[in-house]
């Protein structure tokens, strides 16, 4: 960007939806249209632009979000394509979190699907103003109509159509314009380069003043202008419905629908004209919010004068550089041999190189600008989720809270030589995925990697062993348990060591009692300081949160609980902070054992969409695996299953469903939380563990 470009013509926008609505065959179009891209790239084929990775091309899904840029009359678009797979949820997360506004992308056939309404919360989170396009309008099974009621029920929307279709199914021939109150035709010589402008047709006319009438009324709510016109009958034109469509969809109030069929080329145009139209620029976002030195609330305007302020919000391991960290920025600019501050690490870094990015093709700039999304190379100490800012001062954004991992798999070199190779690149992936983590089994010494389920995990193993070319030998998944306790106990820890001159003392008497699931770990202290001073308490608190990280049963973590200090004693000289980390340690350890401990699992809420013939068989496979089955509710000719079931009884559940639905159900899964193991159950996996 070069300097002094104006803001409001800039566009920092997402593409998500449910996996296969549409998202990466709509972003395609959308570069060929604005010139990016020459020929149109397929998801099929694959040969997806934005599908670079080698395992999103075999698997014809998005995995990694790609970034990009285009110019669509005189604005300019930096626009992400996200993932759409539950497994990969955080990467649609650390993307929203610096995105001004979404493009939700909508199957016409299938309508708001079980990842529609994870992203589209994902978004009300960091209120973001979204527009929504209802693809595959040529599809079999496509309902305009139907797709626009669920986005009103299902999401809690309040979606207005801006065009209608003409046509749907094999039929669909192009979309009328309720603003322009013209009908739009897009030319399949020209691939849909060529859009003509005709007037409605005769037998549309009707439709297309009741949709036109329930947009004015829509907008009358929020726009008074438009309430005096339109209650006095007068006639409103273009410009004051864009202008009040703005506003409103600006402040969250609406969400104008659009429809096409991006594989068959048509409707794209109009969509791009109304990411310009209503979606909003860096200025029209209200300044970005952190906190200084003192905690203190301040913000920072998207101004080129302002001091630097950006948020990496994606590190990326690279076969060619050592790092790539993705960054918006916020205000000021960010220059090549500039010295940033991480106010997190409390570091310095220094900008070597700067890139702008084509999915996997960069172009190396000398400066990004404010409102503006680019990479550093090079970055030393850096993370996901760091602020940088201007050297002299100190600001930190919103941190990105990123979900615990719920599955796990043994991993191990296949020899001596490649250990090195492999923890290296264990680390490069970590450092690039906050869901991916790495832990070691302390009574096996095994490597366990951990992520967010089977599809994140088989990704991350393909490419460790053919992007990093690490050799391993991989285990089965296993389950992520925890533990906690199911009753209050008591417990006494004392250490007491004379050694020569000096000697080491510490004593504490803790209570344990549970806390209801998902509060975590708690802890107060009860005792005045004529019993245990004040100094002591932090190297308590240390030596019980150590200890919490392996359980009693099978070494899992220890959560949903209380800790209090009740009593203890000290010793003027010989009292230390380590005796007491000791002493707490073990009269943890020792009130956890007396205090029922209770192994919990994750349980993940399901949704299956079946065929009504197969209903009952697949509610009996749900049953065989521990689910609470909840409401089951009829879409068309499908019926839609929600359920609970424990993860541990989920693995290959896709092969299951598919032989008992010859093929014809489909399922999704997220992480719902975590609940107790029945006893019967938790005895038969300890024991395994524990090899009785």
């Amino acid at each position: 960007m070069a300097v002094h470009e104006d803001l409001s013509q800039v566009r920092n926008i997402g593409i998500m939806a449910h996996i296969d609505a549409g998202k990466t065959t709509t972003t395609e179009r959308i570069l060929y249209y604005t010139g990016r891209s020459h020929k149109l790239g397929e998801v099929h084929d694959g040969n997806a632009v934005m599908d670079w990775m080698e395992q999103e091309q075999e698997r014809g899904i998005t995995i990694s979000s790609a970034a990009t840029t285009c110019f669509w009359r005189q604005a300019k678009i930096n626009i992400i394509d996200t993932p759409g797979h539950v497994d990969f949820t955080v990467e649609v997360e650390r993307c929203l979190r610096v995105l001004d506004g979404v493009v939700a992308v909508f199957c016409a056939v299938g309508g708001v699907e079980p990842q529609s309404e994870t992203v589209w919360r994902q978004a009300d989170k960091y209120h973001i103003p979204r527009i929504a396009f209802i693809n595959k309008m040529d599809r079999v099974g496509a309902n305009f109509n139907r797709c626009l009621k669920m986005i009103g029920e299902k999401l809690g929307a309040n979606p207005v159509a801006v065009q209608l279709p003409v046509g749907c199914e094999s039929s669909f021939d192009g979309v009328i314009d309720l603003i322009e109150g013209k009908m739009l035709h897009f030319d399949e010589i020209t691939l849909g380069q060529e859009v003509k402008e005709l007037e409605i047709p005769e037998n549309y006319k009707q439709e297309f003043t009741a949709a036109h009438t329930e947009l004015l009324e829509k907008l009358a709510d929020f726009d008074e202008e438009i309430m005096g016109k339109y209650l006095e009958g007068n006639p409103v034109s273009p410009d004051e419905i864009y202008s009040a469509l703005r506003k409103a969809t600006l402040s969250l109030d609406l969400v104008p629908v659009l429809c096409g069929s991006a594989f068959k080329n048509k409707g794209v145009q109009p969509l791009l004209d109304s990411v310009i139209r209503y979606l909003p620029s860096p200025v029209d976002i209200p300044p970005v919010q952190g906190v200084d030195e003192q905690g203190q609330l301040i913000s920072r305007a998207a101004r080129e004068d302002a001091p630097f302020c950006g948020l990496v919000f994606k590190l990326m391991s690279d076969s060619f550089v050592e790092n790539l960290a993705y960054i918006r920025i916020y205000s000021g600019l960010l220059k090549v041999g500039d010295k940033v501050f991480n106010p997190i690490k409390k570091k310095q870094e220094k900008i070597s190189k700067l890139l702008k990015l084509h999915a996997n093709k960069r172009e190396e700039v000398k400066e990004i600008a404010c409102g503006d999304i680019g990479a550093v190379i090079g970055l030393k100490f850096t993370t996901t989720g760091d602020t940088l800012c201007a050297s002299a001062d100190y600001i930190v954004l919103d941190q990105m809270e990123f979900p615990e991992p719920v599955i796990g798999i043994a991993i191990e070199a296949k020899s001596k030589g490649d250990e090195k190779k492999l923890a290296e690149s264990l680390q490069k992936l970590a450092l690039e995925d906050p869901s991916f983590a790495i832990s070691t089994n302390e009574d096996t010494g095994q490597t366990i990697i951990s992520g967010m389920g089977e599809l994140h995990l088989e990704i991350i193993i393909d490419r460790l062993l053919n992007e990093f070319k690490a050799s391993a030998n991989v285990g089965k998944p296993q389950v992520a348990y925890k533990e906690t306790i199911g009753a209050t106990a008591e417990a006494e820890g004392k250490f007491d060591q004379q050694t020569g001159a000096k000697g080491q003392y510490g004593h504490v008497i803790l209570q344990v009692e549970p806390l209801s699931r998902g509060a975590g770990f708690v802890f107060e202290c009860k005792v005045n300081e004529e019993q245990i001073p004040k100094i002591y308490l932090q190297a308590i608190e240390k030596g019980i949160v150590d200890s919490l990280d392996a359980g009693p049963l099978i070494g899992y973590p220890l959560t949903d609980m209380k800790v209090s200090v009740i009593g203890g004693s000290y010793h003027d000289d010989d009292s230390t902070e380590m005796a007491f980390g000791i002493s707490a340690s073990m009269a943890i350890r020792r009130a956890v054992a007396e205090a029922k401990p209770v192994l919990l699992e994750p349980v993940m809420s399901v949704e299956v969409v079946t065929p009504e013939q197969y209903l009952g068989d697949v509610i009996s496979d749900l049953n065989s695996k521990r689910a609470k089955i909840g409401v089951v509710e009829s879409q068309r000719d499908l019926q839609v299953v929600h359920a609970q079931a424990p993860l541990a009884e989920l693995f290959g559940y896709s092969t299951s469903l598919r032989s008992a639905t010859q093929g014809r159900a489909s399922f999704t899964m997220r992480f719902f939380e975590y609940d107790g193991v029945p006893s019967a159950k938790a005895e038969i996996i300890v024991n395994k563990f524990r090899g009785i």
